[in-house]
């Protein structure tokens, strides 16, 4: 038996919700209330890399007015 890690078929959606706070959910998976599809579908790491790109700002939304 191998112990090499092996790449998570699972894929993602980048989604936002209203205080334009990024994260990413499972694509199949109903959204949880106030989160919408914002971004690109697919591995974890390129939705991440994406989230990196266009979180430029960390505070909430309320927190930037």
């Amino acid at each position: 038996m191998d112990n090499v890690p092996r790449p998570s078929a699972t894929q993602y959606l980048v989604v936002c919700n209203g205080e334009e706070q990024y994260s990413i959910w499972p694509v199949g998976r109903p959204l949880p209330n106030g989160w919408r599809s914002t971004g690109p579908s697919g591995p974890k790491s390129e939705c991440l890399r994406h989230i990196d790109e266009v979180w430029t700002d960390l505070r909430p939304l309320s927190a930037r007015h």
